[in-house]
């Protein structure tokens, strides 16, 4: 198992920063001269850029990591959209196993890390689904409803040494969800279903990240932010 040790001020560990949410969120931190590790399948390729330090998982293991650190972001996810009549068992655990007990694994890895932050935070990844029921969107809500309760049972466990939010955006446009959005009437069929009239970007996503992690929302602990343009909230 490799050992990671890194020695600036602030230290958050990103899980799938190669792509979409997760590399955008690499970017905006280093970009404030934070340090970021990236844990994920495939080299992330973020070149030259300072404070980034990645480590490609290729089992269950994770890293070791000796040092503190402040943040913990679980960024896998799935979009596995099937009428409920053609599921089998088998989806069910596979989402559960990538965006439930993956995130579960992360963080019972690096809590003892976590407990040496002055204080750390955890972000994980919901999404618009579990609130709001859309057709063909049973596997996903129900893994990340499980993210929403186990955030909301780990913020009051971990209270008032680490935080733990979760995000639950909309539509975002990444890879994950391409086979969504490869077309220009895909793309506008999907914009004019949101309430501002456009589908999200992973800066949109990132950023919230980057607030839940930040000093900024010291304050804030247990929730979940739907960042959906207005889709969860709102019908216009």
């Amino acid at each position: 198992m490799p050992t990671v040790c890194f020695y600036f001020m602030k230290t958050t560990l990103i899980v799938g920063a190669s792509s979409g949410i997760g590399k955008a969120l690499a970017l905006i931190l280093t970009s404030n001269n934070e340090n970021v590790i990236s844990i994920s399948r495939t080299n992330p390729n973020i070149n030259g850029v300072e404070h980034f330090n990645y480590d490609v998982l290729g089992n269950d293991d994770f890293p070791k990591i000796t040092n503190a650190i402040d943040g913990i972001v679980y960024c896998p996810g799935s979009i596995n959209l099937k009428p409920f009549r053609a599921l089998k068992k088998q989806d069910f655990l596979n989402d559960l196993e990538l965006n439930v007990l993956g995130a579960i694994k992360c963080i019972q890895a690096f809590t003892p890390n976590l407990a040496l932050s002055n204080l750390a935070s955890i972000v994980l990844f919901s999404t618009v689904a579990v609130q709001t029921g859309m057709n063909f969107h049973s596997t996903v809500a129900v893994s990340k409803g499980a993210i929403e309760g186990l955030t909301k049972a780990l913020a009051a466990e971990f209270s008032p040494k680490i935080r733990v939010n979760c995000i639950a955006p909309s539509l975002t446009q990444t890879a994950l969800a391409d086979k969504l959005i490869n077309t220009a009437e895909k793309i506008e069929a999907s914009s004019n279903r949101h309430p501002l009239k456009r589908i999200g970007n992973a800066d949109d996503i990132a950023n919230a990240a980057q607030f839940l992690l930040s000093d900024k929302s010291s304050w804030v602990t247990g929730q979940v932010i739907h960042v959906d343009g207005g889709m969860s909230t709102l019908k216009v």
